[in-house]
């Protein structure tokens, strides 16, 4: 194996965990605000790529171009789905029966998706989806390099908004101690809701990212949601650069599995490293042992 195959492996590797890592930092803003594992983020990420694919194929809208109506689509559905679905088992701290009601919004949505579009695999095929680019014998492909940029920018921007405005402060403070927040005059529905709904836009982004990058079908969000909890645990609570971290992470041992040992051991790699982590490094490999976000 020479160096030049190594880097190329890397780079597809962190191509790869980019996805991951955009889908577990709206996977851990939800934990950090209402500690609920939102497991059909999976499923929310599929169904934008889905809408993606649609504002391409039937309307012409370049998928990149959609981004700013995918946004406000998502945040709009991930606040609606906190105040009609886990409003009231957030404020009783039912953590099984949020887990299962997030369990059932899976696979609503999942059987949505096949009504809709059927189980055939699908992707944006852009005219510009195949160019390649190589830099000293490296190739990747445009939408790769946009995906890369998408995620970087996603995660900065997260970043400031928890730690330069009113309403972050405010989430960051909930997700530290709801009840001193109550007390200081924060509404935990409001936090609540839009931690819910900026969670929900970062699996849209990903969204967006899968669609022009990788074939995609309805089944596909439940092993998204499994690689983003992996990627959010290897990363650590508490960090949005640490759960793009881990998910970069987790691309990088995917790849370089597939290639050393076979894509059929590749997942049990997976799952080994992750277990390894969990008991060497429970908090994770950036994060803290605080779960504030």
């Amino acid at each position: 194996m020479d160096a030049t195959l190594i880097i190329q492996n890397a780079v597809n590797g962190i191509f790869l965990g980019t996805m991951y890592g955009i889908a577990a930092i709206g996977l851990g803003l939800i934990f950090g605000t209402m500690r609920i594992v939102f497991i059909a983020q999976g499923s929310v990420l599929v169904f934008f790529a889905f809408l993606c694919y649609w504002g391409f194929t039937l309307l012409g809208i370049d998928p990149y171009l959609s981004i700013i109506p995918v946004l406000i689509l998502s945040m709009l559905f991930g606040a609606g789905i906190y105040w009609l679905l886990f409003k009231e088992a957030s404020a009783m701290q039912d953590r099984i029966g949020s887990l299962l009601m997030a369990v059932g919004l899976m696979f609503i949505m999942n059987n949505i998706m096949i009504v809709l579009w059927t189980a055939t695999p699908r992707a944006v095929v852009t005219s510009y989806g195949f160019a390649q680019i190589n830099l000293w014998g490296i190739n990747f492909t445009e939408t790769r390099l946009f995906g890369l940029v998408l995620a970087v920018i996603a995660t900065l921007a997260v970043y400031f908004f928890l730690r330069r405005t009113l309403i972050g402060t405010a989430v960051r403070a909930a997700s530290e101690d709801v009840e001193a927040a109550k007390i200081m005059g924060i509404n935990p529905n409001l936090v609540n809701a839009v931690a819910f709904a900026i969670g929900i836009a970062m699996a849209a982004v990903a969204g967006v990212n899968v669609a022009t990058t990788y074939s995609f079908d309805p089944n596909y969000g439940f092993d998204v949601a499994i690689k983003a909890l992996i990627a959010l645990t290897l990363g650590g609570l508490g960090s949005s650069f640490g759960a793009l971290a881990g998910g970069i992470l987790l691309g990088l041992i995917e790849v370089f599995s597939t290639y050393w040992v076979g894509a059929g051991w590749s997942q049990s790699v997976v799952f080994v490293i992750f277990i390894l982590v969990l008991t060497v490094w429970p908090q994770g490999l950036f994060g803290r042992t605080s779960t504030k976000v």
